[in-house]
């Protein structure tokens, strides 16, 4: 045990005692502590059993009577208004010596929710799920926050100790755990952080430090961090020493930024940047890949613009406006931030430039938004783009997948989009195979007050997205929350079991023809035509042709192709394709077919807009 865990910054205060007691002790000890001149407590006396076990602890602040947790607190086990306790990762034994991480490039990313991704909810029962995900053809492992929340369950949004791991989900042993276990089954894990906002509920920053800005510092979802006010320094490297925690002592791979554009900072070095020259000295050292993963909804290329550039340099970000293209393009719904989605074209230019909005007018936003990538010098594998994603579901009135709204083949080309995309796909737990499981916004807050104000800002956002708010699930309510388990016994059905099919054979065909994930921009084009309801989209000698209407069409796609999927009704003559209702091909367009080297798996998928495959 080192003594570096016993240490606190708390500038403003006039004393600081450490209460401390071994673990089983019933009478805690106070230990007195010395200030030095950068704010940082030290205990000044010898610490019981000279610090050498496992201990519980906390600090009182100025003679209160309250003991607070450490706000580096690496394990709450009594939740997060208690006592915080010891961790020591370096005591774990790894057996992954032999990992040395992925390449974000050419990869395929899956999203789990740990509270809903099995009935148990914690990280050792996910572990029985891996090799699921392995058959998938799964690259990356990417986790939801997993940082200590006040209650039973919840997104993990709302995180008030970012340095310890929910103990409902397993601490962080199980943490640990289950790291190990995804680099045994050649799985890469990305960890989910939120720097941007503090949770409602146990955040006792500000009573060791100006942690949060004071400047009406709150953004829509909790206080926001001071990244750019007075003595911020430590407020930023706070932020920097957790992501440090996480791919050092946890051996994770990489991690998503949540919400960065809710980011405030003002400084000349802003907070991602700083972090990237951190995160890429500690990838150079460690002699792995440690990709850093922005969402953002910005559409601003700086975020992955290399620092030679003038940009931050991040590894990749995601692109909404895939998604909100597809999701027009499939179900017609044009409410809210949808409208300006509403043509084919749209799903045509974000397949070309990365964004539809690129300097271009938002209705729903009122003025001009985003800027245009530079196509030339962007590889396209930095856009993480998706069908589905834990916002867009859990954020309809009812928590409704996309696999709710449209038909079991338009399910298929939503997948067929994706999966053979030049980006880097991203798979929500269950959308594989179709899971009839809605995922619902639910939160467990103990004070009413608080329960009360999440209800009024449901209603609230979705009321401008013009949405029904008589039948809103209470996000309180707890079968909220039970009912957005997935059901692992859904795969028994042939429905779904021909979905999972289906995923695994795209995510094949992406790796047998290299156009799909050719990095240039310049290698694709699409055409499209809003009348005839349909989509070609080029990419090397690689085409996909999507018809997304409920009835019959031909696309003359000016050259002879040799089909390698198929879903729904299609017929190839000559350089004309005859498509079904709600019908997909993904063809070779090779014109010399007798140098072509690559295997062609035989993959027919049959199905209408109301039938099965």
């Amino acid at each position: 045990m080192s003594l570096a865990q016993f240490v606190v910054w708390a500038p403003h205060r006039s004393s600081v005692t450490l209460m401390i007691k071994k673990v089983g002790d019933s009478t805690p000890v106070g230990v007195a502590m010395e200030r030095d001149d950068e704010g940082w407590w030290i205990p000044a006396e010898s610490l019981p059993h000279d610090g050498l076990g496992e201990f519980d602890y906390g600090f009182v602040l100025d003679g209160s009577d309250t003991v607070l947790p450490d706000p580096r607190s690496r394990r709450q086990p009594n939740g997060v208004h208690g006592w915080s306790r010891t961790f020591d990762a370096d005591q774990f034994s790894w057996s992954d010596q032999k990992w040395t991480g992925k390449q974000l490039a050419g990869c395929i990313i899956y999203e789990l929710h740990v509270g809903t991704f099995t009935t148990e909810g914690t990280l050792t029962a996910a572990i029985d799920r891996l090799d699921h995900l392995v058959k998938l053809g799964i690259d990356f492992v990417e986790l939801m926050p997993v940082n200590a929340f006040n209650g039973p369950h919840n997104w993990g949004y709302d995180g008030v100790h970012w340095y310890a791991v929910d103990e409902g989900y397993g601490g962080p042993l199980g943490y640990l755990q289950f790291v190990d276990a995804c680099h045994r089954a050649g799985l890469g894990v990305i960890q989910d952080v939120v720097y941007n906002h503090l949770g409602p509920s146990g955040n006792y920053l500000p009573h060791f430090g100006p942690y949060m800005r004071n400047d009406s510092g709150a953004n829509i979802w909790g206080d926001s961090p001071n990244l750019d006010g007075e003595e911020s320094d430590e407020v930023r490297r706070y932020i920097i020493d957790n992501a440090l925690m996480f791919l050092t002592d946890y051996h994770v791979d990489g991690l998503r930024l949540d919400a960065v554009h809710a980011l405030h900072d003002t400084r000349a070095t802003h907070l991602l940047e700083e972090l990237n020259i951190a995160v890429s000295a500690r990838s150079t050292f460690l002699r792995r890949p440690m990709p850093l993963i922005a969402e953002s909804d910005l559409n601003d290329p700086r975020l992955i613009t290399a620092r030679e550039g003038g940009g931050y340099g991040l590894t990749a970000q995601w692109s909404d406006d895939f998604h909100h293209a597809l999701y027009v393009s499939l179900t017609g719904d044009t409410s809210g931030y949808y409208a300006d989605f509403d043509s084919l074209t749209a799903l045509g230019k974000v397949f070309e430039s990365g964004f539809f909005h690129t300097g271009t007018r938002s209705s729903f936003r009122g003025r001009t938004h985003g800027h245009p990538i530079d196509t030339w010098r962007t590889p396209t594998w930095r856009l993480v783009v998706c069908s589905d994603n834990h916002d867009q579901i859990g954020n309809r009135a009812k928590g409704e997948r996309l696999s709710g709204k449209i038909s079991p083949a338009q399910q298929a080309i939503a997948a067929m989009l994706t999966l053979l995309s030049p980006f880097t796909p991203m798979i929500f737990m269950g959308e594989e195979w179709g899971a009839a499981t809605p995922w619902r916004f639910f939160t467990s807050h103990p004070e009413p007050e608080l329960a009360e104000m999440v209800r009024a800002g449901r209603l609230e956002e979705f009321a401008q997205m013009e949405w029904d708010t008589s039948d809103v699930p209470d996000p309180q309510d707890p079968r909220t929350f039970e009912v957005s388990r997935l059901d692992w016994s859904e795969l028994e059905r042939p429905r779904h079991a021909e979905l999972l099919a289906l995923t695994r054979r795209l995510i094949t065909i992406r790796r047998t023809y290299p156009d799909f994930t050719n990095p240039s921009f310049d290698e694709g084009r699409a055409l499209s035509n809003d009348e005839g309801g349909w989509l070609l989209l080029e990419r090397g000698d690689m085409i996909m042709v999507v018809n997304f209407r409920d009835r019959a069409t031909e696309v003359d796609v000016g050259r002879a192709v040799d089909p390698v999927i198929t879903i729904g009704q299609i017929e190839v003559v000559g350089d004309v394709v005859r498509m079904g209702p709600h019908s997909a091909v993904a063809a070779d367009a090779t014109q010399d077919l007798v140098f072509s080297a690559h295997p062609r798996p035989d993959v027919t998928v049959q199905g209408s807009s109301g039938d099965r495959f």
